[in-house]
């Protein structure tokens, strides 16, 4: 014996549906600013944190220094979150240290050389693995407050 079916609300669920696609990107985006958010005051705390003494020449062979408090300064207050650029459903940031220069013992000197050399030590300095260490410390946070701000917000257009 042949059965019948009916079905209610294909029209607002195909609306809502639709709603929630045009929304995906700025969802996304908002998720991700957040997040990064997280990230950047994970990285805050590693730049504040960074072991600094002030050299003493000569300098003994074989021992490596640490960074200087003037090339400490030059990082702190200098992480930020770059402006998103959006490709499609892609949504893409870099966080990490300012562009720039600022002086160190009065030469002007790339802050990301500053960061890279502290974070991966050199032949004359000590590795301080900072950003390593503050990624993954924030990485399982930020991805919780990505998901929690995606949530609220795609429950915000399905009511």
């Amino acid at each position: 014996m042949p059965g019948g079916m009916k079905t209610n609300g294909t029209d607002e669920l195909s609306a809502m549906l639709g709603k929630l696609e045009a929304e995906a990107g700025n969802i996304a985006a908002q998720a991700m600013f957040e997040g990064a958010g997280v990230v950047a005051d994970e990285y805050t705390k590693a730049v504040n944190g960074i072991q600094a003494k002030r050299m003493k020449f000569p300098f003994p062979e074989g021992k490596l220094r640490l960074p200087t408090p003037e090339e400490k300064a030059a990082l702190v207050g200098s992480i930020g979150i770059k402006q998103f650029s959006k490709n499609g459903s892609e949504v893409f940031t870099v966080i990490g240290p300012a562009e720039g220069y600022r002086d160190v013992n009065g030469k002007p000197k790339a802050i990301k050389l500053i960061a890279n050399a502290i974070n991966s030590g050199t032949s004359f300095m000590k590795k301080q693995p900072i950003f390593r260490k503050a990624a993954s410390a924030s990485r399982k946070p930020a991805q919780e407050k990505m998901e929690k701000t995606a949530e609220k917000l795609i429950e915000k257009i399905t009511k």
